[in-house]
């Protein structure tokens, strides 16, 4: 049994851009051995200019060949429609047929039908259903069969109320319920047997509105007042307790809820199946350090715990958490960083025992791609399987539950991986690439790795652009590898000295460098007006190990500044052209609060910053985010990482973005750090933007002053 699944947050946001050049995405014909594939290549002109070919590959034949004769359907569109459109340009859609005579494809919104013997093209129009008279008699639906199953339940007065019967008047199962501590009609779960029922009751979250006001409306002189709901660290949050209570004597049975007090979130993981039923779900505690599965016994009421995480920093659930529930065997598929490293485990429930830890070594899971429940082997997307490449390389790899023979099945190819299945799982098809090399696609064996065929390669004339380059420094420590990447101008000289500027997001939810090849546009743009524009992730960033993400713990200042300026040294001691007294920093967001951070905490190495929609303080943020890294209860250490407090210690040019529509993160958050400026007596420049939403500095506007901005102070500074 084939089965699909991803990690919580599986990538979300991803902000990697791969090119689709060379790209190979297969469209699978029915039979499930050949596959078109749309091929995009540069015609190595100055334009630009994209050359277009559609291709079928037969991975039994192991060959590949074109879908049809593109000058002859070039010619037969110009005569059928008038346009006029080259062989490398054809405006096909989707091709939804393929056989050895014809090939039926959409372009120009209308549908056509190839005729390879003949080399013409018809416009193609479906047949219609034979018209015969029984199509046109009334036809009279039978009755729809009555479907429902009981018991029902359903919410009165914030109580739950039961109906056994569409003959039965409903009864009322509890009388707890009030309007502050309702049960909840979406959380109500009925055993196997029917014989029990798992029921939430909750305490609700507190209300917490922030208030934005739209300076300038366009349909109207006055400001308009928005408000939204939005938990800051700190708040309270909803407070869930589920009951459980037998449908037998209509009563609670008592449970303990010791094991789950204090929780910032739980989570239905559903009843068991089998002779023994239990209620499971997944409590994860405030603060992020305690994670358990729970089971709840509804013949004594007993609560149990079958699987638990601990931590003395912080459990990475909005990224890492895993759980798959193997019903047949009552078996639990988890994920862990307890090693060091994000791992597979194999869990007994029935026991509540670890069976077998599935993934070992220095490396991390970093989501499962297919999991084969009759072989009991899984497929998996890891970081860091091959030592010798950069360990924010994606690889496949498949290994037994019983955590033997690991496959890497991607090994042979240096760069950052992506596929696709083919219908039956027996074959994938394999890109990678890296920022410096463009992509190669492959047909692999889904089993072995092995190579099918090579369908394409990097064409020589669509190389990378001149000028992007990979490297690699010890961090602070000066053993951990530090990985990004550097942008020169496109008329760069080794001759002169460039300012060097960082774009810089230090989020712990992720890794931020570009793996993939890719246009690098926003890149290559800042390049190109004479900076040396670099990309890097530094500790306490996410996908390494433990320890290297553990440094963003309630210290979120940090943001790997120490591995960034030993990087940037680095890196200067062989390209004298990178100027490390000019050195300037630019985010938005988190990166934000990185940039102005850089002053504050490092101006005497960065000189001149610009923040957009920064979240400048984690006190004033999203509860979500901050929580999970900054800890819980609020403590000092929010204060110590906050740009607010530490205003009056800035140093060099800066400059903030904000929009008053911002409603990611509060815009109050950078107008605190403005008063703080104003009452420290510090220099600024403040570009506000009315009707600006997060991220207000991306605007044409906003990217034309931060370009004004940083050619003033670095370079003509």
């Amino acid at each position: 049994m084939w089965e699909d699944d991803t990690f919580t947050g599986e990538e979300a946001g991803k902000m990697e851009e791969e090119d689709s050049h060379a790209m190979a995405r297969p469209h699978w014909l029915p039979g499930g051995s050949k596959f078109w594939y749309r091929y995009e290549k540069s015609t190595g002109h100055q334009d630009g200019g994209i050359d277009v070919e559609f291709l079928l590959v037969d991975t039994l034949t192991r060959t590949r060949q074109p879908v049809f004769d593109h000058e002859v359907v070039a010619r037969e569109l110009h005569r059928l429609t008038g346009e006029n459109k080259q062989a490398g340009g054809l405006p096909v859609d989707e091709i939804d047929e393929i056989n050895d005579t014809f090939v039926r494809f959409q372009a120009l919104g209308r549908s056509w039908v190839y005729s390879s013997t003949k080399e013409k093209l018809e416009e193609y129009h479906p047949p219609h259903p034979h018209n015969d008279s029984l199509n046109h008699r009334r036809q009279v639906p039978f009755p729809a069969p009555n479907n429902t199953t009981y018991p029902q339940f359903s919410i009165r007065d914030h109580n739950i109320w039961v109906t056994t019967s569409p003959s039965a008047s409903p009864y009322q199962l509890t009388k707890t319920g009030t309007a502050s501590n309702p049960f909840d009609r979406n959380r109500i779960y009925l055993s196997p047997s029917k014989s029990s029922v798992a029921a939430w009751q909750y305490t609700p979250e507190q209300q917490h509105i922030v208030t934005l006001v739209e300076s300038s409306p366009s349909d109207q002189i006055q400001p308009k007042v928005r408000e939204l709901q939005y938990l800051k660290p700190g708040d309270r949050v909803r407070i869930d307790r589920p009951r459980l209570f037998s449908l037998a004597t209509k009563t609670e049975i008592p449970t303990d809820d010791f094991l789950f007090k204090n929780p910032y979130h739980l989570e239905n993981v559903g009843w068991s199946l089998g002779s023994n039923e239990e209620y499971r779900f997944l409590f994860n505690e405030r603060g992020h350090q305690t994670l358990r599965i729970l089971g709840m016994n509804p013949t004594d009421g007993k609560v149990r715990t079958l699987v638990e995480e601990k931590s003395k920093t912080f459990i990475d659930y909005s990224s890492k958490m895993y759980r798959r529930i193997l019903n047949e065997t009552d078996e639990l598929i988890w994920a862990s960083e307890r090693s060091g490293y994000n791992h597979l485990y194999l869990y007994s429930l029935d026991t509540g025992t670890l069976s077998n830890p599935i993934t070992t070594g220095d490396f991390v899971v970093r989501s499962i791609d297919r999991i084969d429940t009759l072989s009991r082997r899984i497929w998996f997307r890891g970081f860091g399987m091959i030592p010798s490449q950069d360990p924010y390389y994606a690889h496949l790899a498949s290994i037994n539950f019983n955590g033997t023979d690991l496959r890497i099945l991607t090994a042979d190819g240096n760069g950052t991986h992506t596929w696709t299945w083919s219908p039956d799982f027996t074959t994938l098809t394999d890109t990678f690439s890296r920022v410096d090399s463009p992509p190669t696609t492959l047909l692999r064996n889904a089993t072995t790795g092995a190579r099918i065929m090579t369908l394409q390669e990097p064409n020589t004339t669509t190389g990378p652009t001149p000028g992007v380059e990979i490297f690699s420094a010890p961090g602070r420590d000066n053993q951990t590898l530090i990985h990004g990447i550097i942008i020169r101008p496109a008329n760069f000289s080794p001759s002169q000295k460039y300012p060097i500027l960082e774009d810089i997001y230090a989020g712990p939810q992720d890794f931020f460098t570009p793996k993939a090849y890719s246009p690098l546009t926003s890149y290559r743009e800042w390049a190109d007006r004479g900076y040396i524009v670099v990309k890097l992730d530094g500790m306490g960033t996410n996908w390494r190990s433990k320890p290297f993400h553990d440094t963003a713990y309630k210290n979120l200042r940090d943001a790997g500044f120490a591995d960034r300026i030993a990087w940037m040294h680095a890196a200067a001691q062989t390209r004298p052209w990178m100027d490390l007294s000019r050195v300037g920093v630019k985010g938005g967001s988190a990166g934000g609060q990185n940039a102005v951070g850089a002053l504050l905490f490092h101006g005497d190495f960065y000189k001149a910053a610009a923040a957009d929609s920064g979240c400048h303080d984690n006190r004033m943020d999203k509860i979500w985010w901050n929580e999970q890294w900054m800890g819980w209860p609020v403590d000092g250490s929010y204060a110590d990482s906050s740009n607010v407090v530490h205003a009056g210690r800035l140093k060099g040019a800066l400059m903030l973005i904000v929009g008053d529509l911002d409603d990611n993160v509060d815009p109050s958050s950078t107008l605190q750090v403005v008063n703080a400026l104003n009452v420290a007596g510090k220099d600024y420049e403040l570009l506000f933007v009315p009707g600006g939403r997060h991220g207000a500095g991306g605007s044409a506007y906003g990217r034309r002053r931060q370009a004004d901005f940083f050619r003033r102070h670095l370079l003509e500074g």
